[in-house]
């Protein structure tokens, strides 16, 4: 039941990439992955720690801002003004981001 627990939180709140290999069956390969991750937070330090909370809060926030911005309640002139600056800032750094992003997940990928 334990594991059935891990692999559900994982497909809800873990990479793309977990819930693929969940979907072609590779159940042992994953768990096995899971089991590495050690269950103690002080196998991190303080710095890690805080960048693995950063990236949580990325990703629940992406996912937020996917969910929301197709909503047709969106339709003040000020919201989209302030919309426009947020946005066109983010898209200036996208590039950059996602390729440090990219590079971070290579070097995890080796643990």
């Amino acid at each position: 039941m334990r594991q059935i627990e891990q692999l559900a939180h994982g497909y809800f709140r873990g990479p793309e990439s977990f819930r693929q290999e969940l979907r072609r069956g590779h159940l042992t390969l994953l768990l096995q992955q899971m089991a590495a991750v050690p269950a103690d937070p002080d196998g991190c330090s303080e710095f890690e720690r805080i960048l693995v909370g950063d990236l949580e809060l990325i990703q629940k926030h992406a996912q937020r801002v996917v969910g929301k911005s197709q909503d047709r309640r969106l339709q003040s002139r000020a919201f989209f003004v302030q919309c426009h600056l947020l946005t066109g800032g983010l898209l200036s750094r996208a590039k950059g981001f996602l390729q440090i992003l990219k590079q971070l997940h290579d070097r995890s990928r080796k643990a």
